[in-house]
């Protein structure tokens, strides 16, 4: 039987009982969780003792049991008891959650960069996240972070993040291009909120000085050499997801919006407001495949300054162009892949998949126009191979191989931890 087909069923036969008679929840019992603790669970699920049997609501709670990072599974029992009332179990499969990380990449100037870290997705068997990062990108930089999604209540949190972060940072004015050493050193706090099963919100402000010292390549009239400014942020995200998963499967759609407003210190940096929206969509092939799409579309302040905000670069948006290669202040981009399961364990799974990602950006001070310039216009086609383990958070390491068939298309190899999107 197709296991995408087996929800659909328990529902329908639940639903198929419930017509002859309205059940009513006399035991609700969970399973299987050893590190996450019942009680938070049991805040988190709709359904509550007491409650008449609801096919809805049971759905809904395994899928909300299942995005959370500690549960890599979940289904429903449910055992008919006399005088119309009956047991309801939820059976969880726990993701192991203490989890280290590395990337490998190439820097701006091609000199060997890394990331390491640690993040536990579970402390506290709350499903909150404690994270530290270690990163040397031809200077070292390093991070901390809280993110805590039901700390106050099942709808209420709170997510806290601090950077000091150092790399250098190629900037691109007049057709050259002059290498900075960049920092970036702030505070970061955010308000979590959940106002129903699918749509969340993130609301809140940071502090942070960024700091541009010269390094060499070209200069130019009116381009400081050194820049140290004080910013302030304030940011809203805005979540739309109506995703499903199996594993490490996905099927159907989520918007996130991203709008920020910047306001700094120093006319050199100015102030700017930037936004943009990632819409994904997943589709399941058959048992072993899986179709993804990420639609990215950015629009920010259109000042003329070599410090654009949206980069073009193979860690964010276009695998195998390269590491910061060019700015801009509008990018349309679109990545789309198929992924094919070629082995599949009980905990191992080994995935193949081919891509093509296509973007393209307007230039500092710019038009529209520039989005339909072949000059600005980038497609890389590539393959590339994931090793995951099921039981594990996110423990998804991927390589992509991407060429260029556009205009001084380049090609490289790019590694990472989790799926590119």
């Amino acid at each position: 039987m197709n296991t995408k087909t087996l929800p659909f069923l328990l529902l329908m036969l639940v639903s198929f009982m419930m017509k002859g008679q309205e059940l009513t929840v006399a035991e609700l019992h969970f399973s299987g969780a050893k590190q996450t603790k019942t009680s938070f669970i049991e805040n988190l699920v709709d359904v509550q003792k007491g409650m008449k049997l609801d096919s809805v609501l049971i759905n809904r709670d395994i899928l909300r049991l299942k995005r959370l990072p500690s549960i890599s599974h979940a289904y429903f029992n449910v055992t008919v008891l006399p005088n119309e009332t009956c047991s309801l179990e939820y059976v969880i499969e726990e993701n192991f959650t203490l989890i280290p990380f590395a990337n490998l990449f190439s820097s701006s100037n091609d000199n060997f960069a890394f990331r390491v870290g640690l993040q536990e997705f579970n402390s506290f068997g709350r499903n909150i996240t404690l994270g530290a990062f270690y990163q040397y990108d031809n200077y070292s930089s390093f991070g901390l972070s809280v993110r805590a999604p039901y700390l106050f209540s099942s709808r209420l949190g709170l997510a806290v993040n601090y950077n000091d972060f150092t790399t250098l940072e190629p900037v691109f004015f007049q057709d050259d291009t002059a290498d900075y050493k960049y920092s970036n050193t702030g505070f970061e706090l955010l308000g979590l909120y959940e106002f129903n099963f699918k749509n969340r919100m993130e609301l809140g402000f940071s502090f942070f000085t960024e700091d541009y010292q010269y390094v060499e390549g070209a200069t130019g009239e009116g381009v400081p050499l050194n820049l140290n400014v004080d910013k302030h942020l304030l940011k809203l995200i805005y979540d739309y997801n109506s995703l499903d998963y199996f594993y490490h499967y996905l099927e159907g759609f989520r918007s996130q919006l991203n709008l920020q407003y910047v306001g700094s210190a120093d006319t050199n940096l100015p102030e700017f407001i930037i936004g943009f929206n990632d819409f994904t969509y997943f589709k399941r092939i058959g048992d072993r495949g899986n179709w993804a799409n990420r639609l990215r579309l950015g629009l920010a302040s259109n000042v003329d300054s070599p410090f654009a905000p949206f980069t073009v670069d193979n860690n964010l948006n276009i695998r195998g162009v390269g590491n910061s290669i060019d700015r801009g202040t509008g990018m349309i981009v679109l990545n789309t892949e198929y992924r094919q399961t070629f082995i599949d364990r009980n905990k191992f799974v080994l995935q193949g998949n081919i891509f093509v990602d296509g973007g393209t950006w307007r230039n500092p001070a710019g038009g529209f126009d520039d989005l339909w310039n072949s000059e600005n216009i980038r497609i890389y086609p590539g393959v590339g191979l994931r090793f995951m383990h099921k039981r594990i958070f996110n423990a998804i390491f991927r390589i992509d191989y991407g060429y260029g068939i556009t205009k001084d298309g380049d090609n490289g190899i790019v590694f990472g931890i989790g799926q590119y999107f």
